[in-house]
């Protein structure tokens, strides 16, 4: 297929753009940072800039990649996730969540563009009644934290205009990322022992590897049917366990422990219920119809990998700049 990747340059666009030019695909990818395509190029796929907030930019590369499927994986995250002040963190994401996909989708059925394929989060934006692994049926939280309603807001309004538009849309709830490029900060925080378990640590997390993310996001190109998928590894992890996980991993000193409401003092109430009562979430849909498995099955066995293959792929990066 002709491919449209939206967000090519980004955590999980640039192993995205490679898994699916080894595919076969014919790929075109956008970005707003044109200093960070020159691998892109090298490894076979054409770039186009674009602002995603920009209707007339969207529909400019839109119309010049002539794409029969669209990847929708526009987001802006860098710097420090400030847990007192989530929505603003996200608001440009969140803009490219709203305004962004109604562009995309928009140029899409302008170009008669067949399918897109965007990317949507599970974890803390799922209701929290539910028992056990939460399923792609279960409905939004109710009741978010004050600091997470604009967010929770925008990826509803996502799912709504994707599985709403006159083609084969399909959302792809993503767990945690992991792996290079999207949790330096995460591995930094816990090495200093700046990440705490609040309370019992009874919140649970999904996570996923960012080539597991990709790799998904292609069975969802190539052969999935329209609807929601929750992907996300084997094993959903309560706080308590995978915090102290990766300290050792990483060669830490184990995390402190705090009391939930020395927690709230500190971090506010989005991490308080981050650590004790969000859910994890199963990935069987994604199993059995996209025919897809993790090859990072268990946070276990993935998080040591990525660890270990942060130098290298720094010096990848470095080499290729370079060249």
């Amino acid at each position: 297929m002709r491919v449209l990747v939206a967000g090519g340059t980004g955590a999980i666009g640039a192993p995205l753009v490679q898994q699916l030019i080894e595919r076969g695909h014919d790929v075109t990818a956008t970005t707003r940072h044109p200093e960070r395509a020159d691998h892109l190029r090298r490894r076979g796929a054409a770039v186009v800039h674009m602002d995603g907030l920009d209707a007339a930019s969207v529909g400019e590369a839109v119309a010049r990649a002539e794409p029969d499927a669209i990847i929708h994986q526009m987001t802006s995250l860098s710097g420090t996730l400030d847990m007192r002040h989530f929505d603003r963190t996200f608001r440009t994401t969140n803009a490219l969540r709203t305004t962004g996909t109604r562009h995309l989708l928009a140029a899409a059925q302008a170009m008669g563009v067949k399918r897109l394929v965007a990317q949507g989060y599970t974890g803390w934006p799922i209701t929290r009644a539910g028992e056990g692994p939460s399923t792609e049926s279960e409905p939004f939280d109710a009741h978010p934290a004050r600091e997470q309603r604009e967010t929770l807001a925008a990826i509803e309004s996502l799912e709504q205009s994707v599985l709403g538009a006159p083609l084969a849309g399909i959302v792809l709830r993503y767990g945690s990322f992991y792996g290079a490029g999207v949790w330096d900060q995460l591995v930094e925080t816990v090495r200093k022992r700046m990440l705490p378990v609040i309370g019992d640590g009874a919140g649970v997390w999904s996570w996923i590897h960012v080539d597991d993310a990709a790799s998904a996001t292609v069975a969802a190109l190539e052969r999935g049917e329209p609807g929601v998928y929750n992907v996300v590894d084997d094993e959903p992890v309560r706080a308590a366990e995978w915090i102290p996980g990766l300290a050792a991993f990483a060669g830490a000193k184990p995390p402190m422990h705090v009391p939930v409401w020395l927690g709230r003092l500190l971090a506010g109430d989005v991490a308080v219920r981050m650590m004790t009562a969000v859910r994890g979430a199963s990935n069987e849909k994604a199993k059995w119809v996209l025919d897809w498995r993790p090859r990072w099955a268990s946070w276990r066995d993935g998080f040591p990998h990525a660890l270990a293959a942060a130098p290298s792929r720094q010096r990848a990066t470095r080499s290729e700049a370079a060249a």
